[in-house]
């Protein structure tokens, strides 16, 4: 049995460090994707997960297996395909460590998971069915994720969603907010960035945003704040939880991914049922998330950038 098994990208994420006299970057390559940066998070604080995607059958995409394999992630329902390369993420960084996305992936390995590829077992025997828009960008990914979260509904599993805006993958912003409407339409968790609900809605606010997808059926949301930490909502409650101070971000990515397990890892942990969550276990988990991804902007990369639970902990204690 598995806590969450997700679908979606296993990337390498190539970030620019420096440029030489010419003003080419140079790159440190980090192992990456955002359901994997979740489910690392998520294996790293104690539950038990599984992935459902594609890498080619090549160096890179080997060595993401081993990566996901070494973090406890379940690696059965990954597929090694050796007619397409595994897909690259260049990320570029200003002077607040906030990133820029730039994508090999004409098609990259990712985006032609198909339905007959599903290991729909890996749903079967999982708590919480996860998945972003990344995997619902084209087919035939599209039509795996339809299909897994029709399976994960059918089955009476938990669902959440991570938007998950990279607006360079969609064929406009209209297609971009279809597609993630639908998204939430299937959610019963949701972790979305203040960025993320504006391109949504305009100017609303988080509890504006909230209630949105309260109405859509939506059950327990996160509204990331960057810097300014996150408010929660579900069940009659809601709050807000402000960030750790004095941290200074060395590298932001992954951090979103990170703040959604650390959050679901607290909710599976209660053992509860959706509708029994107090709201001192939605601001435990929205705390609990809070530092953990404070703490992993500390660190270059996604997978890598988890911090220990009891880093976590002694962080929390200071705060």
């Amino acid at each position: 049995m598995y806590d969450v098994t997700a679908l979606g990208e296993l990337l390498i994420d190539f970030a620019s460090r420096s440029t030489d006299a010419a003003g080419y970057p140079t790159m440190a390559a980090n192992p990456g994707g955002a359901p994997c940066n979740l489910l690392a998070a998520l294996s790293t604080y104690g539950c038990s997960t599984a992935f459902l995607g594609k890498v080619g059958d090549d160096a890179f995409g080997k060595l993401l297996l081993g990566t996901l394999q070494r973090v406890g992630i379940e690696t059965a329902g990954v597929v090694a395909d050796p007619s397409v390369f595994t897909t690259l993420a260049f990320v570029a960084f200003n002077a607040a460590g906030e990133r820029s996305f730039f994508f090999a992936r004409k098609p990259g390995a990712d985006s032609l998971l198909r339905v007959s590829e599903l290991r729909l077992e890996l749903i079967d025997d999982c708590r919480d069915f996860h998945f972003g828009t990344f995997s619902l960008t084209c087919g035939p990914a599209r039509s795996a994720t339809r299909k897994a979260v029709e399976h994960a509904k059918s089955r009476g599993k938990w669902i959440s969603f991570d938007p998950n805006l990279r607006l360079s993958l969609w064929h406009s912003p209209a297609e971009a907010r279809r597609w993630i409407l639908w998204g939430t339409k299937q959610a019963d968790i949701v972790k979305i960035s203040d960025e993320e609900t504006s391109f949504l809605w305009g100017d609303v606010s988080p509890k504006e945003a909230a209630q949105k997808l309260h109405t859509a059926g939506v059950s327990v949301v996160f509204v990331t704040l960057g810097p300014k930490g996150c408010y929660y909502s579900g069940n009659g409650f809601d709050g807000s939880v402000a960030p750790p101070e004095n941290i200074r971000p060395v590298d932001t990515t992954g951090a979103g991914d990170i703040f959604g397990g650390s959050a679901l890892s607290r909710l599976l942990k209660t053992g509860k049922a959706l509708d029994a969550l107090t709201n001192d276990d939605l601001e435990g988990a929205a705390r609990f998330a809070c530092c953990a991804a404070s703490l992993s902007t500390q660190t270059l990369g996604g997978i890598s950038s988890v911090p220990p639970e009891g880093a976590v902990r002694r962080f929390m204690e200071q705060c």
